[in-house]
């Protein structure tokens, strides 16, 4: 072999040499990527309920990423969604990055043809709904979230990098995450309405007395924590027992469903409803005082006395008794479960004091 012939032996092997050095790092960097991605997925599998998931999906998935910004536009037109992040103590409110909408093509139209990831440059005239706010954004990445061939949201990465995601490579890894995201978001949510079936009177609707106590220890630790008041509001149906003698169960139980459905009209969406037992119901009020506990219950008592009911066809007015307790849980004090029967327990001895004075009235401990 002569001096040109291994000059030319000599650069193919440099050559040779360097491809392999590439497709190496290229793997190398493909293996670290998969490992990265198992343990993004991984954690949204090990949320056991929805507010979990749902902070995994917007916050923990932004920094693991190192992004600017992770929003989730989640499909709700029957509110049920927010409705279970009630029942788990949590309001809408504080999952700020969490868009829920009852039409996801109303905010963003080009999801109706979205079935991969996109991957490309941000531009506000397109993506600015997709964000609570678009300052800074390059690049960004849209997710769609399908689940039996339907369209449930999309969870949309933004980068300030302009280059974060155009490279191809980053689709599959990131389709792989939106089927295990769209899977963790049917789980949740059906674990979620499991839960309530359990916690739900099935004749109006309200949540029972088990749910009650769960979310009675749940607010008075949130009330000794703010150093706020809980005030309980004990409602009940002045001679019901007529009710049903005259007219039968079944008018009966028509009209407690709609005293729930007239008193529900009055409260708030962060207020506890329960039916506590028969034609008794209780309603927790966080952060609310006494007083302003009366107000309320004022409030419901009109609304139930100043419009009759119907009663198999015929015009029947019906007044309910309410007592009110309030409760500011001291920052030693933590056997909410005690505390919790004792707020019960005073607000039911201002409900018989409101029946001993005449019925149709509002009784404050």
């Amino acid at each position: 072999m002569d001096g040109d012939e291994r000059d030319h032996s000599d650069v193919e092997l440099v050559e040779l040499r360097a491809k392999l050095a590439e497709i190496t790092r290229q793997a190398e960097a493909r293996n670290i990527a998969l490992q990265r991605s198992r343990t993004r997925e991984l954690a949204l599998l090990k949320a056991e309920n929805l507010p979990e998931l749902l902070n995994h999906l917007v916050g923990y998935l932004r920094d693991s990423y190192g992004l600017q910004a992770v929003s989730l536009l989640l499909s709700d037109p029957q509110h049920e969604i927010r409705h279970l992040l009630l029942d788990a103590g949590r309001m809408p409110a504080d999952f700020p990055n969490v868009l829920f909408v009852d039409s996801l093509f109303g905010v963003a139209p080009q999801l109706g043809a979205l079935r991969t990831p996109w991957l490309g440059p941000y531009r506000a005239a397109d993506h600015q709904l997709l964000f609570q706010t678009g300052s800074g954004l390059e690049s960004i990445a849209v997710l769609p979230l399908m689940r039996q061939s339907r369209l449930i949201g999309c969870l949309t990465f933004g980068s300030a990098d302009p280059e974060y995601f155009t490279r191809h490579e980053d689709a599959e890894f990131l389709a792989h995450l939106a089927v295990i995201a769209s899977y963790c978001l049917e789980n949740t949510i059906n674990r979620g309405r499991l839960l309530r079936s359990g916690l739900t009177d099935v004749l109006t609707g309200w949540h029972n007395r088990r749910y009650l106590q769960t979310r009675m220890r749940e607010e008075l630790a949130r009330a000794r924590r703010d150093r706020t008041t809980l005030t309980c509001l004990m409602l009940d149906v002045d001679h019901f027992k007529t009710i049903n003698d005259s007219f039968g169960h079944l008018v009966g139980d028509q009209v407690l469903r709609e005293i729930a459905q007239r008193v529900e009209a009055q409260v708030r969406a962060s207020d506890v409803t329960a039916r506590y037992g028969g034609e008794e119901f209780a309603i927790l009020l966080p952060q609310t005082s006494s007083v302003q506990g009366v107000l309320l219950a004022e409030r419901i008592r009109a609304a139930v006395a100043d419009e009759p009911f119907d009663a198999a066809g015929e015009a029947t007015s019906i007044t309910v008794s309410i007592g009110v307790a309030e409760l500011s849980p001291a920052r030693q004090e933590g056997d909410f479960k005690s505390l919790g029967e004792a707020l019960l327990a005073h607000a039911d001895t201002a409900l018989y004091a409101a029946k001993a004075a005449g019925r149709n009235r509002v009784t404050a401990a």
